[in-house]
């Protein structure tokens, strides 16, 4: 478990975010939860037997084989690959390493919350690999270049081991040794694995008051460990799409949750297979001519109650999963809308988050008593694999332009999932669309509350609001209509609410489980007033009432076109009283600036924070309060010349190191800008495109982080990494594709059968940019946008279908 604080970010690289949090989240004041001393139930369990014939008793510890390590705890560098509902991260040679308190490491592979592989370790003659090169590039395989270490025998750099991992549906390794030598070699090379099953929510810290049992397969007297040749089915294209069960299984390292929930991890080997197995490690030994070269491989699949805890199939091999994984990402991609810039910088941005947009696609199944599934976009890798309502919401907000059916998709499943009943320990309560889900063994047993849990404020209004914005690009009116019960049930649960609250919407945290803020901004210290102090009670946050308000105008012209005139004028109505109300309570007249908050007294929240920037373009602003916003958003103790503060330096709870104190998140940037821009201050908004473009282009991979600290641009200087960010995260990477609509300001009604071009303006450095295979409602387009003598001209170069395109200029 992680050694650090669980009160203060560690700048351990890659380390784990606290318990209970969203993408957006810092530690919480709150420590987790401590409880007795772990203990577990083996008292009553012996033997279990599955209902393939297989049976398993629980590990004896003391008594189960271990494989030296190689490496102590140490910092180091990691990388993160995932695809669907499976992530793995190792360290650059490709390891997962043990360190001297095998607790308090965070490496694994990872589905369904869970680590089913806590250790991956290749040995050379016992000893570590040299490490040559490694990339994680493609985010779902792993290139590591590596070489012998040098023994009594063999000169160092002399074998060449090449490691290429791949997920799909499990990991897949294809292990090519070549000898470089000029004498034959002969060596030992192992490999070894062990899994322990923690919990997600374990591993970043929580304490259990019970804990299941590894369990070890029971074999009868006639198998051996010495395995056989693989069979030519393992290497053929007809090979079976999960690992085998039966007794020839190589490698099966299991375990029984507190819930009798049985989970395993199983591992075939082909091409070559190991010689023996020394509990969890196989070993080779192998004889290397001059420039002769060999192969190894293996499959891995994680099972849950002996079916596959992926929703995908695994291929065979190394190459098939590849040439899949390749295949599938070149089939999205030509379904969605493709970006071509003259300016290289951008355009390596734009091709990094097309790729990553794809990477975190999720499948999520649409309740528990149903087989069917949805995706939506998850929050971010790696320790937010997983579905939140917000995160999900706004990044599909952000993609409109790239594909439609991500927002289809991230409606549908949040849908399934929106709240039924009122219960305190998850905070829901009907109508409410939920905030995180959560599918390991501590969420099963109710050891936390996210299967799902729904404490987010922010998340109910987003889902209406992305239910508009998806009508106006697409005209679905079928969806539309489909889910229209779902956007009465939402809208229900905001009024409810907004009327016990004094007319706006606010939070409270119920759930002793749960989180304290429960806004975009939720760690536990970061609603303060100007004199740096928390603000108590019930919270109602600046850009939630936006939220509300966008939610009501919007839907009342959607009950307008279902012809529902009376839910129109009611919801017209209500928006209209909360426009009043709030230009009254929340402005500040000496600041000349709206207050983050109201607290629970209903006074101010009096400090300057970047909040009041993502209600830009909503409409709740009087005119000359947006000019006023605006302008503070542009002053420098706000504007560090790459983006947005989250609090202005000038307060004293400032921190440009500080989760929402002062750092820098791309995402809240690009709402501001796109907000910006859409009531024509289109030179304040592209110097924030442009600052968050540099800063991305000097990242690794040209991926925009989670956050990044508030330090000032300087000449000298690059943007400050914030330790614990998560790359990719998905509404940082969807911020890309609102720094495209800040430029060429879509504005699309595909009710109405037409896009509008408005005054589109494309970044100093950038002459040339095309939108191909861009859908709006039943047509598809390709646009042009070219500069020249400081003006940007659009035409339409290709068009495939009858939509009517208006260019304003």
């Amino acid at each position: 478990m992680p050694s650090r604080s669980m009160n203060h970010p560690s700048a351990f690289p890659d380390p784990l975010p606290p318990p209970s949090t969203d993408p957006g989240t810092e530690p919480q004041t709150d420590s987790p939860p401590t409880a007795t001393p772990p203990t577990d139930f083996s008292d009553s369990v012996s033997v279990v037997e599955l209902g393939d014939g297989r049976t398993f008793a629980p590990v004896q510890e003391a008594t189960e084989t271990q494989w030296p390590c190689t490496q102590s705890r140490r910092q180091q560098t990691t990388l993160i690959l995932k695809d669907n509902d499976i992530f793995l991260i190792t360290d650059p040679l490709g390891n997962i390493t043990c360190f001297d308190n095998r607790d308090e490491t965070h490496l694994g592979l990872f589905c369904r919350d869970t680590r089913f592989l806590s250790r991956l370790e290749l040995q050379f003659e016992r000893q570590p690999l040299i490490l040559l090169s490694s990339s994680a590039q493609r985010g779902f395989a792993l290139s590591a270049q590596c070489a012998n270490p040098g023994t009594s025998q063999i000169p160092p750099e002399t074998v060449s081991i090449q490691r290429e991992l791949v997920l799909q549906g499990g990991l897949l390794e294809k292990l090519t040794l070549t000898n470089y030598g000029k004498q034959p070699v002969s060596f030992e090379l192992s490999l070894t694995f062990e899994a322990d099953f923690a919990d997600l929510f374990e591993i970043r810290g929580w304490v259990r008051q019970r804990t299941g049992l590894r369990m070890r397969q029971l074999r009868d007297a006639e198998d051996d460990v010495s395995l056989s040749a693989p069979s030519s089915a393992a290497l053929s294209q007809d090979a079976p799409s999960t690992l085998s069960s039966s007794r020839s299984q190589a490698l099966v390292l299991a375990y029984r949750g507190v819930d009798g929930v049985f989970m395993e991890t199983r591992i075939d080997f082909y091409r070559h297979q190991p010689d023996r197995l020394e509990g969890y490690t196989a070993i080779w030994h192998l004889l290397l001519l001059p420039h002769a070269t060999t192969v190894l491989g293996y499959r891995l699949q994680p099972f849950v109650n002996n079916e596959p805890a992926s929703s995908v199939s695994i291929p065979a091999t190394v190459s098939q999963a590849l040439a899949a994984e390749t295949m599938e990402m070149q089939q999205w991609q030509e379904c969605t809308t493709q970006f071509y810039a003259d300016d290289r910088p951008l355009q390596q941005i734009l091709d990094r988050a097309t790729q990553d947009i794809y990477l975190l696609q999720q499948t999520f199944p649409l309740g528990d008593d149903t087989d069917e599934t949805g995706q939506a976009l998850a929050a971010g890798i790696p320790w937010f694999s997983t579905l939140f309502g917000r995160d999900a919401l706004i990044a599909a907000m952000q993609t409109l332009i790239l594909n439609p059916d991500i927002a289809r998709q991230t409606l549908m499943v949040l849908a399934a999932y929106q709240g039924q009943a009122t219960n305190e320990w998850r905070d829901e309560e009907p109508g409410k669309i939920p905030h995180e889900l959560r599918r390991g063994e501590m969420a099963r047993c109710g050891e936390i509350p996210h299967d799902p849990y729904y404490g987010t404020v922010d998340a109910t209004p987003l889902w209406l609001m992305l239910y508009a914005d998806y009508y106006a690009w697409t005209g679905d009116r079928a969806f539309l209509e489909q889910y229209w019960p779902h956007a009465e049930a939402a809208m229900a649960w905001i009024d409810h609410n907004c009327a016990a609250s004094g007319g706006y919407l606010t939070y409270e945290r119920k759930s002793a489980g749960g989180l304290h803020n429960q806004g975009w901004k939720d760690s536990g210290d970061c609603i303060v007033n100007a004199k740096g102090d928390l603000a108590t009670g019930a919270i109602a946050l600046v850009e939630v009432q936006g939220y509300v308000y966008a939610a009501r105008m919007r839907l009342s012209q959607l009950a307008y076109a279902l012809h529902k005139p009376d839910l129109g004028d009611r919801w017209q109505r209500a928006a209209q009283t909360l426009k009043a109300q709030f230009q009254r309570d929340f402005w500040l007249p000496e600041q000349g600036y709206f207050a983050l908050a109201l607290d629970g007294d209903g006074h101010p929240v009096d400090s300057i924070t970047s909040n009041p920037g993502q209600c830009l373009g909503l409409g709740l602003f009087s005119r000359e309060q947006a000019q006023s916003v605006a302008e503070r958003l542009s002053a420098p103790d706000l504007f560090n010349g790459w983006g947005i503060r989250t609090l202005s330096s000038t307060s004293p709870a400032y921190n440009p190191m500080g989760y929402h104190l002062g750092s820098v998140w791309p995402h809240d940037s690009g709402l501001i800008a796109l907000g910006l821009r859409s009531l024509g201050y289109t030179e304040q908004a592209l110097e924030i495109a442009q600052g968050l473009l540099d800063m991305t282009a000097q990242q690794p991979y040209y991926r925009p982080p989670e956050l990044f600290c508030g330090f000032a641009r300087t000449a000298d200087s690059p943007p400050v990494r914030y330790p614990v960010a998560c790359s990719p995260q998905a509404w940082a990477t969807g911020s890309i594709f609102h720094l495209i609509q800040v430029m060429v300001n879509l504005v699309p009604d595909a009710p109405n059968n037409c896009l509008r071009v408005v005054n589109p303006t494309l970044l100093p450095d950038v002459y040339y940019l095309s939108l191909r295979n861009l859908r709006i409602g039943q047509t598809w387009l390709d646009l042009e946008f070219e500069r020249a003598n400081g003006a940007t001209a659009c035409r339409v170069v290709q068009k495939r279908g009858n939509l009517r395109v208006i260019i304003e200029a």
